[in-house]
């Protein structure tokens, strides 16, 4: 007989009550969780989430700031910024990198120092910053990738606007050159200002003033689609263009001197003495500073680094070179000022000098000699003896104290960078660096502007302005003037320094002495003479190798990167000077017949107007 169970119906009542209970009580959990969570992302998240959402559509772009652009004093442009197209990559928009540029390559010419250009800045970028791969497409080039643009997703031309200086050589080691930025620098620069902006200035004025010529960048927030594509946009604050700079260089004058200085590789500079302006600064050879600013190819730096010739080496302002007798009107100016010697005491030159008591012979540039000279002469012939004698007289101390003055052996302050400082020898600095004494036959030789002298084209021309404006010293500069954006202009305010005048007529007499360098009869550079106007100058030669005791120099049998360089000073109207010039010429032998010649062009061009 089959046996049944009985139910228990209480029992299972009771457990589906508590399994209702606890079914109910989860799910109250689960929807306070849940409120809980909604809570937290609609309110107390609610920014965050609104800004992320937001960033999906919207996107914030930089725009970059127009370059300002430079001129010379009288107008003309100097570095501008032109119109260029580039094809450039976006690396996250891309599947394959290496398939797309082999593909581009098949439409558009792709050298391998444009891929390793990409490659360095790839290295260097975001993977959604867009990267040129081409720069420079001409019109027919943009045509035909317009065509099969649509192949490419992730690569697009895009108009930008690129540094140009159309004087190209003329002025490169003035103006210097725009580069891509490199790693060092974005360590250095403000990275929010050079959002969108991949050059910075590198040499002279572009990096002296890189502030005010750079601007400040603006901001653009548009609304995008899906793809990262731009619908619209929804606002906007404009960049804030470079300010533009007005220099003092007169390019015309910059040209002449370039010009003047012919197969010779040398420096000139030439500064306005009323202001301490800098009207031309030429450094002789240069480079076309356009190569620099997409980046210039391996091979044709390498090809400027190995040259010879140095091209990339700014001779003006870090070229150091003896001074030769251009220091001796200075030098003569020391002796009257310390009433050592009187500007008629006459001195006997054999064609030789020897110390007390020492038999070597410090030679005269004139082998039999001068004969009865006062200073007048000295300066006028360029006698050595006699400053041989007056440098042993006066003492290293007081040459170094007199002709620091001067600035020698210290920086001018130019606004360019990179300029050297010389070297003023003194008794300290020899046994600092050569850890030596100081010798008398040393001091005689600092006397004629050789041995451990050395002096920039540039302190030269300082010195010079210096020496013509009566010992009113003023700092050089290459900017005359900074444009602002309403229009406004501001005139740079020189700085001026003043070398105490002991006795004004010793200036008066060194001046005439240095005007009958030219204007006299037996002057050293009275090839130049000009009858429109009165230059006083002195000539000097520096030698590239030191000669010995019983040895003569012979310029014909001398190597051509072994011969004399030559220099000259100068300062015109030599009444009422206006322009003082320095010029030195490398391995060109005479300071009268090469040199002289060069800064008469120079004062020409200045003062009449004439150019070559």
């Amino acid at each position: 007989m089959p046996q049944y169970s009985i139910k228990d119906h209480l029992y299972e009542s009771q457990l589906f009550i508590n399994r209702s209970i606890a079914a109910a009580i989860i799910v109250t959990l689960m929807l306070l969780l849940l409120g809980v969570r909604m809570v937290y992302l609609q309110v107390v998240s609610h920014e965050h989430y609104t800004t992320l959402s937001k960033d999906n559509r919207v996107k914030l772009q930089p725009l970059p700031p127009t370059r300002g652009l430079i001129y010379d004093r009288n107008g003309v442009i100097l570095a501008q910024n032109l119109p260029a197209y580039s094809l450039e990559i976006t690396p996250e928009k891309v599947e394959s990198l290496e398939q797309t540029i082999e593909q581009l390559a098949l439409i558009l010419p792709i050298s391998e120092e444009d891929r390793r250009r990409f490659k360095k800045l790839r290295r260097q970028r975001r993977r959604f910053d867009s990267i040129p791969i081409r720069v420079r497409l001409n019109d027919e080039e943009v045509a035909r990738f317009a065509v099969n643009q649509h192949l490419f997703p992730g690569v697009d031309v895009k108009a930008k606007l690129l540094r140009d200086y159309p004087l190209g050589e003329h002025t490169t080691h003035l103006l210097g050159y725009v580069g891509r930025i490199n790693q060092q620098e974005l360590q250095l620069i403000d990275t929010s200002n050079y959002s969108g902006t991949s050059h910075i200035g590198k040499n002279g004025v572009e990096k002296t003033y890189e502030s005010l010529l750079h601007g400040k960048v603006g901001l653009q927030q548009v609304e995008v689609n899906a793809k990262g594509r731009t619908l619209r946009v929804l606002q906007e604050q404009p960049p804030i263009p470079g300010q533009d700079l007005q220099l003092s260089i007169d390019i015309q004058l910059q040209q002449t001197a370039l010009k003047a200085l012919g197969e010779f590789n040398g420096a000139v500079a030439a500064i306005e003495i009323e202001t301490g302006g800098v009207l031309a600064l030429v450094s002789k050879p240069g480079y076309d500073p356009n190569l620099f600013v997409e980046g210039i190819s391996s091979k044709a730096y390498r090809a400027l680094q190995k040259s010879p010739d140095k091209p990339l080496f700014n001779r003006a302002i870090r070229g150091q070179y003896p001074p030769g007798s251009t220091v001796k009107p200075f030098i003569g100016l020391a002796g009257l000022e310390s009433s050592v010697v009187h500007f008629r005491q006459k001195n006997y030159c054999p064609g030789y000098y020897q110390l007390p008591g020492k038999e070597h012979k410090y030679r005269d540039w004139k082998k039999t000699g001068h004969g009865v000279t006062d200073m007048h002469k000295a300066i006028v012939q360029s006698c050595d003896v006699y400053y041989y004698e007056l440098a042993r007289t006066l003492g290293i101390d007081r040459l170094h104290g007199f002709l620091s003055n001067f600035g020698f052996g210290s920086k001018s302050g130019i606004d360019l960078t990179g300029e050297s400082t010389g070297l003023l020898p003194s008794r300290a600095w020899k046994r600092r660096t050569r850890r030596a004494p100081w010798y008398p036959g040393e001091t005689l030789i600092i006397g004629i502007g050789q041995g451990y002298f050395l002096a920039t084209p540039l302190q030269l021309a300082v010195a010079t302005a210096t020496l013509a404006n009566g010992g009113k010293r003023i700092r050089p500069r290459v900017v005359s003037s900074i444009r602002h954006g309403d229009g406004s202009q501001e005139e740079l305010i020189p700085i001026v320094s003043q070398i105490t005048q002991n006795n004004p007529l010793h200036w008066q007499q060194i001046t005439q002495a240095m005007t009958d360098v030219v204007q006299g009869p037996r002057g050293t550079a009275r090839r130049i003479r000009n009858k429109k106007y009165r230059i006083a100058g002195k000539t000097g030669t520096a030698q590239v190798f030191s000669v010995g005791q019983d040895e003569e120099y012979d310029e014909k049998t001398v190597a051509k990167r072994k011969r004399d360089h030559a220099l000259f000073i100068a300062f015109a109207p030599a009444e009422t000077p206006k322009i003082a010039v320095a010029v030195i010429v490398e391995n060109g032998s005479h300071g009268g017949s090469v040199a002289a010649p060069i800064a008469r062009k120079v004062m020409d061009q200045y003062l009449l107007g004439e150019s070559l």
